[in-house]
């Protein structure tokens, strides 16, 4: 399922068919053409993307140009957890 990298929100597209440049997520307003919801996202690779052509990009969670884009379904890795963990760390250290 093709979601929001940032509030795990599902997709309302059609099958096939890719998020616009300027589109954005219903629920929260994170742009979804951008890299962290990129099937090419990888952690580990150079520039943190898969793809040898692509150019660098300096904000992986906003809009880009990326012509090789491709919205996967596929969890953003340890992005939910990291979002978990810092409401965790405000909780225990709430005033």
């Amino acid at each position: 399922m093709k979601k929001c990298h940032a509030c795990q929100q599902p997709w309302e597209g059609f099958p096939g068919i890719q998020p616009g440049r300027n589109e954005t997520c219903s629920q929260c307003g994170a742009d979804l053409h951008c890299c962290l919801n990129c099937r090419l996202y990888d952690l580990s690779a150079s520039n943190q993307c898969q793809s040898r052509t692509t150019e660098k990009v300096g904000s992986k969670d906003k809009r880009n140009f990326c012509d090789e884009f491709d919205f996967s379904g596929k969890d953003v890795p340890g992005k939910a957890l990291g979002s978990d963990m810092d409401k965790k760390w405000k909780d225990v250290f709430k005033d």
